[in-house]
């Protein structure tokens, strides 16, 4: 798992496009590995690269520094299609931390927030205001579920708050079970001697 994700600061990069699929995240024929390193190289292959592998120039993914821009604005519908881990693992290995869309597909979801990746759904207003401000750095604030924009009103948002928790502490289900080995045989030895 990631490092605890607290708070980020990061400014965004904007994919504005409707209906964007887990295939156009991560091509199908990158799916042959179950590691999660390096398969931000194939993250958006098809949009970053020409068929021989040469970069697309236009392509606005080979012309930003991922470390300087961690949070995806995507368009609605944001991940449909396939259920698959690596569309999550391809994007945090790219760099992003976060996804804040106005509608992002329900397994995506699931598998992004056992991955340690935020995936964040705001109104239309509010995502129109990031696109327009792109450039601006936005602060999530996971402890307290809020997204603000330069001195603009925080915004709330909603994360299943055993996801927000293991998310905090940096850690998987398993990494969370693992933390409460302790008390779960002694809860055991219990049993054993009742």
């Amino acid at each position: 798992m990631p490092e605890p994700l607290i708070e980020l600061t990061s400014k965004a990069v904007v994919l504005s496009q409707s209906n964007i699929d887990t295939d156009q995240i991560i091509p199908g024929r990158f799916l042959s590995t179950t590691s999660r390193e390096g398969l931000g190289a194939w993250a958006f292959y098809d949009w970053r690269y020409e068929a021989d592998g040469a970069p697309k120039p236009e392509a606005v993914l080979n012309r930003i520094d991922p470390t300087e821009r961690r949070i995806l604005l995507a368009g609605k519908n944001f991940a449909c299609g396939s259920s698959r881990e690596h569309a999550p693992w391809a994007l945090m290995d790219y760099g992003f931390r976060a996804v804040v869309s106005t509608g992002i597909a329900d397994i995506f979801t699931s598998n992004a927030l056992k991955n340690g990746l935020l995936p964040i759904v705001v109104d239309q207003a509010t995502w129109d205001d990031l696109a327009a401000h792109v450039d601006q750095p936005i602060t999530i604030d996971l402890e307290t579920s809020t997204l603000q924009r330069g001195n603009a009103e925080p915004v709330a948002f909603v994360v299943e708050s055993f996801a927000r928790q293991c998310l905090l502490d940096g850690v998987d289900t398993l990494g969370w079970l693992q933390a409460r080995m302790p008390a779960i045989e002694a809860f055991e030895r219990q049993k054993e001697t009742v």
